[in-house]
């Protein structure tokens, strides 16, 4: 009884946990969320001091991505609300950021709607495969694709450069590499995904090409 009593109290704080929100996790994540109007202000701006200010905004909400999930699983404090808002966070950082340096004419708008379609259609994907019962987790080179960007929109932020380096330049260049590995991965993502529901169909048609096997079985032995 004892044992049952405890088991039934970790579940109890498990489930609180899971709904709380003032989490170091959940407060980084809020606080990523919290920098994109100050961003999309200081570009709006226009100046080589609030650009590069931007820049380093940006810079410090792409260093809280990191930590949130890093203490999340350090502490075990996982939530639903860090499960919810993490993922997304990163797409309204992205996403903004991205949509402004297209407004300001750093980077063509097809760039911009090819990132973003991108990003729905892989969404998408992952939403039909959930509701297959299976998780598609990020590839490794879905991992490269995420970096690339990390590094390349700060870089754009600072049209002027910063210490005579040509950030601008290097960023122009960052980002078209990070389009060709969001392409790339979001073939990954195609296959992986139809190869796994293609061995998921294969297991339940064996399983069930089982089951009327033991059925057979069974009556053959019942009018033996």
């Amino acid at each position: 009884m004892a044992e049952a009593d405890e088991t039934g109290e970790i579940t109890n704080a498990t489930r609180q946990n899971d709904l709380e929100f003032g989490t170091l996790p959940n407060i980084l994540t809020s606080l990523r969320v919290i920098m994109i109007p100050a961003i999309i202000w200081l570009l709006m701006q226009k100046t080589n001091l609030t650009d590069i200010i931007a820049g380093f905004t940006f810079a410090a909400a792409g260093v809280t991505d990191y930590f949130d999930g890093y203490f999340a699983r350090k502490y075990k404090t996982e939530s639903v609300f860090g499960k919810l808002m993490d993922p997304l966070a990163d797409k309204f950082l992205v996403v903004s950021s991205l949509c402004m340096l297209q407004e300001l004419g750093r980077i063509p708008a097809l760039l911009v709607i090819t990132l973003i379609c991108r990003e729905m259609a892989i969404t998408g994907l992952r939403a039909l495969a959930s509701s297959e019962g299976l998780i598609i987790g990020a590839s490794q080179s879905a991992k490269w694709k995420t970096a690339t960007q990390m590094v390349a929109i700060p870089w754009l932020m600072a049209r002027e450069g910063l210490w005579g380096i040509p950030l601008f330049q290097m960023g122009q260049v960052l980002i078209y590499v990070s389009l060709a590995i969001s392409l790339w991965s979001a073939k990954d993502y195609v296959v992986d995904f139809f190869v796994a529901i293609r061995e998921k169909r294969k297991k339940k048609r064996e399983a069930k090409r089982e089951a009327r096997k033991l059925r057979r079985e069974k009556l053959k032995t019942s009018k033996a």
